[in-house]
Formats: C-alpha cells, sequence, structure tokens
C-alpha cells in the first residue's frame, strides 16, 4: 500500500506540472512580478475490501479519523511577533520557554 500512495501522489503531482491551465495563471502572476510557490495538502484514506463491516462493529473505534491536537510550543519571540500582529496566545505553563 506504501507504493501505491507513493504513486497516486506522484501521479497528482504530474498532473498538477502539466496542466496547461496551472501553467497560464503561475506566467500571468510572475509577469507582474511575483515569484510563485504552490503547496497543496491532500487526506487520502483507504481500507481493505471486506474490513468495512468489522470497523463499523468495533466499539473501541471512531468513525473517521481521530483529531489530536499538537503541541504547541511557544518562545518569548514568537509571544513577540503574535502580539504585534494582535493575535492573543494563551498562557499555558508547557508553551513557555526554558
Amino acid at each position: 500500500m506504501k507504493q501505491r500512495m507513493k504513486e497516486l501522489g506522484d501521479a497528482i503531482n504530474e498532473t498538477l506540472a502539466n496542466s496547461d491551465q496551472i501553467a497560464e495563471v503561475i506566467s500571468r502572476i510572475k509577469s507582474e512580478g511575483y515569484d510563485v510557490f504552490l503547496v497543496l495538502e491532500a487526506t487520502v484514506g483507504y481500507s481493505q475490501t471486506g474490513n468495512e463491516q468489522a470497523a463499523a462493529d468495533s466499539d473501541d473505534e471512531a468513525a473517521g479519523p481521530q483529531l489530536v491536537a499538537p503541541d504547541l510550543k511557544v518562545t518569548p519571540s514568537d509571544r513577540r511577533f503574535l502580539k504585534s500582529l494582535r493575535i492573543a496566545v494563551d498562557d499555558h505553563s508547557k508553551d513557555k520557554a526554558a
């Protein structure tokens, strides 16, 4: 499956790279004096055929991906920058830099 996911990623990248419409829009942006970079994020889900019912019957697993809050470490420099943008950051003990 790892190889198939790599193939899918390669196919998506190649499709985007060969898109005349994308190339034309990027060309117009560059002609106006801007550098362009494109970052896309794709989420691909899959399950083996026949395992859908087993997953649905399980009480231990939620239906869908599990969302987990990332560990966020905010330095004093980060706080100053965010404050300059008028963005407040909750003060938690694990956010403080050592």
